[in-house]
């Protein structure tokens, strides 16, 4: 463990009691950074040079293109979650499904979906369908553990989905494209769903007393007018969406410009549903300066960290840590991703990706794992950092607009299902890379059985061995040019190699 030093381990150790104490994340990480750079020096384990480059990488992220997405993507699902398409979507979606077992736990993960890929936004999703959906489905009848479960779970699916800002994040972390992120996440997210309806179905089949159907002077009449309801509700949405994503897949647009356009949809669709207000537009501005400005910090602490961390030859030592774990790359991966579903119960995902991710894709780079597959499996667990009993925000969320006729013993219960189906996805990723890269651009299979070189040389097949003079005037002595030829004036012959050296007077 010590192979690299004392260093690298203490610096580690203080970052974890810093963080345990309560002390903000960013200005832990800077504090650590900093004081044992500092210790370094004075004991010479680190070179003074190294801190001349902190101001160079602080620039860097203030200056990193890539990162101006996440103030607009930030800014877009704002914009959403406050102009009343989310209650458009449920309400709808509640009735067109209400009519059937389980139908409103359909419409939450099928509307959670979707709100997803529009706002990109845990804790919108969370408390907008637990306000509206949560006291429908426990007035009739749905069991309050099942019901809590389905809309904590759904609120997560914001996380795996495009374009969600935790796969920004990683792309930048990782050195990657932020499209083909975007492509890896696909395969997953369309898993996530369907685990989740079918786990509603099974339900709906061993217990259905624990999700009735709605009566029907509850869901209405399923009529061409609640149809188009639901349709203006979801179309647009959906064009906003492949409007955002298709830009960017198709490489018309970068990842903050796919941003910047998502915003101007999303204000579109407020002025559609008569909800853009002023009023609006700063609470989303207030909204988004937070998170950037949160964002912005962890990775100037961050920064700071790896750089002396990175100085004390820390990454060297936890390659060497990682590296010697049984079971090669598999074994790696198994470690990795319960080491992350444990740091999950006390560091946001952020935090997570900007700390932990740096030292481990390294290592995952030495071991040969496709960085895009590796990125997509730590973004899956750490959307179960949300729903982690007792510390899930997205519990804590709940919680708070929650009745008071739910216990929180209830919240807690119903989410250990849900956690345990994100576990499930994490494991089918593992084991079947394809749900990840099928959807990636692949580079064309070449066979180099059948690659052939040719270079022009002095015999072929025909017996003609002249050399090629590529159109310079023939040379005395040259092979095959005939031994009489004479030079160009004021060029030398070429020298005969099978004739002894002779030396003129």
């Amino acid at each position: 463990m010590f192979e690299y030093g004392v260093m690298p381990p203490a610096m580690f150790l203080g970052m974890i009691i810093f963080m345990l104490y309560g002390f903000p994340v960013a200005f832990s990480l800077s504090a650590v950074g900093l004081f044992f750079g500092f210790l370094g020096i004075y004991t010479g384990h680190f070179e003074y040079a190294f801190m001349q480059a902190l101001p160079l990488r602080i620039f860097g992220i203030v200056s990193n293109d890539l990162l101006l997405a996440i103030p607009f993507f930030t800014f877009m699902g704002a914009i959403l979650e406050r102009c009343g398409l989310a209650e458009d979507l449920l309400e709808g979606t509640g009735k067109l499904f209400g009519a059937i077992p389980g139908g409103l736990a359909y419409a939450v993960i099928i509307v959670g979906a979707i709100l997803g890929a529009i706002t990109g936004t845990v804790a919108a999703s969370v408390i907008t369908m637990g306000v509206i959906s949560l006291p429908i489905m426990l007035k009739y009848g749905y069991n309050p553990r099942l019901a809590t479960g389905v809309i904590a779970a759904s609120g997560t699916i914001t996380q795996v989905i495009p374009p969600s800002l935790v796969l920004i994040v990683l792309a930048d972390q990782l050195g990657r494209s932020v499209g083909d992120m975007y492509l890896g996440a696909i395969g997953p997210s369309i898993l996530q769903v369907v685990i989740f309806l079918l786990f509603i179905l099974f339900t709906s089949i061993v217990r259905p007393q624990d999700v009735p159907a709605l009566p029907p002077e509850a869901r209405g009449e399923l009529n061409a007018a609640l149809v188009l309801r639901v349709l203006w509700g979801m179309v647009p949405s959906i064009v906003l969406i492949f409007l955002v994503l298709g830009t960017l897949f198709m490489g018309l647009a970068t990842p903050t410009e796919a941003g910047a356009l998502g915003v101007v949809g999303a204000m579109a669709l407020a002025a559609m549903h008569r909800r853009l207000t002023w009023d609006l537009v700063k609470q989303a501005m207030h909204s988004t300066m937070t998170i950037t400005s949160m964002v912005v910090f962890i990775l100037v602490g961050a920064t700071c960290f790896s750089l002396v961390f990175q100085g004390m030859n820390g990454g060297l030592w936890i390659e060497f840590l990682l590296s010697h774990i049984p079971g090669g790359a598999l074994g790696f991966l198994i470690f990795v991703n319960i080491f992350i579903f444990f740091l999950a119960f006390f560091l946001d995902f952020f935090e997570i990706a900007f700390i932990v991710l740096p030292m481990l894709a390294p290592v995952a780079t030495a071991l040969g794992i496709d960085l895009i597959w590796f990125g997509v499996l730590l973004c899956v667990n750490m959307q179960t950092s949300f729903m982690h009993p007792p510390f899930g925000f997205a519990l804590f969320y709940l919680r708070s607009i929650a009745p008071k006729t739910v216990k929180t013993k209830d919240i807690y219960l119903g989410a250990i299902p849900w956690l345990g189906m994100q576990l499930i996805l994490v494991a089918i990723i593992i084991f079947w890379p394809e749900s990840v890269t099928y959807w990636l651009d692949k580079a064309p299979d070449v066979d180099l059985n059948t690659i052939k070189i040719e270079i022009p040389g002095f015999g072929n097949d025909s017996g003609n061995n002249q050399m090629p003079n590529f159109g310079l005037p023939p040379m005395d002595g040259a092979p095959g040019q005939g031994g009489g030829a004479q030079p160009a004036p004021g060029l030398p012959g070429m020298p005969n190699f099978g004739e002894p050296p002779r030396i003129n007077p």
